[in-house]
């Protein structure tokens, strides 16, 4: 084989391998990425229900706050 055409496959056989190891890296980060939004959904999904679980409480609690207390209208009407 000539010196060109050692030069030649080494340097397409290079570039291959520097394509490979590219790419494999690329879809490493891609996917860590893509982990990374399972992560954050899964963490605003628990914050939701937190939030709901809060205003679950509130809303029972007014419930009960409104049983015990006698709310009446306004007499200002009535006045008149």
């Amino acid at each position: 084989m000539s010196t060109t055409s050692k030069l030649t496959l080494a340097g397409t056989s290079i570039s291959a391998i520097g394509v490979v190891v590219f790419v494999h890296f690329a879809q490493k980060w891609e996917q860590a990425a893509m982990h990374q939004g399972v992560v954050r959904d899964m963490e605003q999904q628990r914050v939701k229900r937190e939030r709901q679980a809060d205003f679950e409480m509130q809303r029972e609690l007014e419930e009960k706050y409104r049983k015990m207390q006698a709310v009446h209208p306004s007499t200002e009407d009535e006045s008149q």
